[in-house]
This record gives C-alpha cells, structure tokens and sequence, in this order.
C-alpha cells in the first residue's frame, strides 16, 4: 500500500518539476494534503533522482560568442576600468 501512494507522489512531483515549480513548493503542498512529512521527502529524492537518470548527456560544453553592435553602426569603443588604467593593465 505505502509503495503505490510513494509511485504517486512521484508523478506528481516529476510532472509538476517538469512544468517549472519548485520542489520546496510542491513538498508543502502535499504535506498539507495530509502526506507525511518522511514519505514526501523521501519521493522528492527519488523523483529527482529518476529526473536526473532521464536527462540528456551534454557531450561537449556549448560555445557562448557575443558581439556589441552600436545602434548606429559606428565601431563600439571598449572603456578600461579606473583600476586598469591606473595600474596599467
């Protein structure tokens, strides 16, 4: 009986995670539904365990590149710091 009421409280964690709520949210909310406070902790572990287990494997790290482009198309010039100009770096 108590593996079936754990099964759901997972589910309903793992859907909820994924829609974006936070865990802490989603543990109180059951709490004061009435579910014991050691049942909820311990399917909030397993459900982010099954979560991560689900999650894909980043092979290589994403290359980040940005560009400053001035509004009127005129070359941007980068300021140095007070501190990099006063110690000349």
């Amino acid at each position: 009986m108590e593996g079936t009421y754990k099964k759901r409280i997972i589910e309903y964690l793992k859907k909820n995670l994924r829609k974006g709520y936070p865990i802490d949210t989603l543990k109180v909310a059951l709490i004061n539904q009435g579910y014991l406070r050691s049942m909820v902790e311990e399917a909030a572990k397993d459900a982010v365990k099954e979560m991560a287990l689900e999650a894909p494997v980043l092979k290589e790290k994403p290359k980040i590149e940005h560009e400053i482009i001035a509004e009127d198309n005129s070359p941007v010039v980068v300021k140095k710091s007070w501190w990099k100009r006063l110690f000349g770096l």
